[in-house]
């Protein structure tokens, strides 16, 4: 992750991300502490794999931990509820391709969740949308190629 990328988050997610933080730093490093105690107690390290998968854990936990640090060190905190004119960070787009309209809400990559229509600004979608106005055609490279779509509305 680029130091000094901006996160962008909705006011929502940077509140998730905090206690996502806190959690593992109170309850996860506690938890990981008191197995790595336990499987010590068997006292042979060098087949331990109970202490091996431990000490795997913590270190995926403290890089977790940093992850989360920087993420809100850079934190952008996005408007999801202002008009927007233009497709940007926070904006929810409608778009219509061949009859069909799909629903899109621009976040940062830390809230992404296609499945849930809310793409990151980063994705290729998302890439292609942002600083477009309804009535616009875009096009957009999607798993299956290309495809162009018009924005109906802006949000």
């Amino acid at each position: 992750m680029n130091a000094d990328k901006p996160v962008y988050v909705s006011a929502q997610g940077l509140k998730k991300l905090e206690a996502e933080l806190e959690e593992l730093r109170t309850k996860g490093r506690a938890e990981v502490a008191e197995r790595i105690h336990n499987a010590m107690e068997f006292g042979d390290f060098s087949e331990n794999s109970e202490l091996e998968q431990a000490k795997n854990d913590q270190a995926f936990l403290e890089g977790r931990i940093l992850s989360l640090e920087q993420m809100l060190k850079n934190a952008v905190t996005i408007d999801q509820n202002g008009h927007h004119d233009r497709v940007e960070v926070g904006s929810k787009v409608i778009v219509e391709s061949d009859g069909e309209k799909t629903e899109y809400v621009i976040v940062g990559s830390a809230e992404a969740a296609p499945a849930e229509g809310r793409i990151s600004n980063e994705s290729p979608v998302g890439k292609a949308l942002i600083g477009h106005r309804a009535g616009e055609k875009v096009r957009l490279s999607v798993p299956a190629g290309s495809i162009e779509v018009r924005i109906v509305a802006v949000n």
